[in-house]
């Protein structure tokens, strides 16, 4: 029989042999932690909606897509004032877009608000923040676009929203776009959530992060260093305004100022910027209502207006 004095045990383990397996457990805690956050972030976000509101005189549709319905409220305008299609962040569904919606039909402008995919009640399995949004934003663009044949269709698009937009493939690019908060590159993202969740602990950061974006290779088979919505800018030839709030985390005031002169880079001459003073990551729209509809609206009144000789 084995002398029990020479077996060894756990707890005649060297330091080091602690500290070893003190690490190796921890870094499973950390990991199954990551794997647990990254699966509830992709998760779809499922909403029961209740009939458009009456004030909106809007009608229920559905579009379809490749991956399914995409669906929303649809309200059309003064024949000559153009059509604004509307898109939420991630997380949210068409209701967070209605007061824009309201304001803006007050105006005489056509609109459409939809349910990103896999948002609100869009079909969708799973988040992909840019590319498999973007498949249901394009196919909603042309389908406002047909039935809008002889307007000009313009696009708001907040944080998720406007990314989708920049990573679908248009089949005809929108007069004009507005991109609320929209972060320049998957990574960026990340890394600033990371880092405002983590707070005093931000220097972690270069540690969650990569634990984070090792993932989206294999739960949505995407390269998350190919997620950059501030490239796609340099292909849009229509004019654009961004967005953003001086105090957003998630989207700092440099990030935004990169997309601007991205934009303007684009199209070889400035396009307008606004970083609304004292907002964070919010609804710019409710945060400075009437400066919002005064700028942005302005914006969009401008190039929806009836030109003959622009279409």
């Amino acid at each position: 029989m084995t002398d029990p004095a020479l077996t060894p045990s756990i707890f005649s383990l060297h330091p080091l042999a602690w500290f070893a397996a003190a690490l190796a457990a921890l870094m499973l805690v950390v990991l199954a932690l990551a794997w647990w956050a990254a699966g509830w972030l992709s998760q779809p976000y499922r909403q029961q909606i209740a009939e458009p509101p009456a004030a909106l005189g809007a009608n229920a549709v559905e579009i379809a897509t490749a991956q399914g319905m995409v669906r929303g409220w649809y309200a059309a305008g003064t024949p000559g004032q153009g059509a604004v299609l509307l898109l939420h962040g991630v997380r949210a569904d068409r209701r967070a877009m209605l007061p824009r919606a309201l304001a803006l039909h007050a105006r005489g402008h056509g609109v459409l608000l939809i349910d990103l995919p896999a948002h609100g009640q869009s079909d969708g399995e799973i988040l992909s923040f840019g590319p498999r949004e973007g498949l249901g934003i394009a196919a909603a663009l042309a389908w406002l676009q047909a039935q809008q044949p002889t307007e000009r269709v313009a696009v708001i698009g907040a944080s998720l929203g406007g990314a989708g937009l920049l990573m679908a493939e248009l089949a005809r690019l929108p007069a004009a776009v507005v991109l609320e908060a929209v972060f320049p590159s998957m990574v960026a993202a990340v890394d600033n959530r990371v880092r405002a969740v983590l707070g005093s602990l931000a220097p972690l950061a270069p540690i969650a992060t990569p634990l984070l974006l090792w993932q989206m290779p294999l739960r949505l088979g995407l390269d998350p260093h190919q997620l950059r919505p501030i490239d796609r800018l340099a292909g849009w030839t229509r004019p654009v305004m961004v967005l953003g709030g001086t105090q957003d985390r998630y989207t700092p005031p440099a990030e935004t100022q990169q997309m601007a002169e991205a934009a303007s880079q684009a199209q070889q001459s400035p396009q307008p910027l606004w970083l609304v003073p004292g907002a964070a990551h919010v609804d710019l729209h409710q945060f400075a209502p009437q400066a919002y509809e005064a700028q942005v609206f302005g914006f969009l009144r401008t190039h929806l207006q009836v030109n003959e000789q622009s279409r």
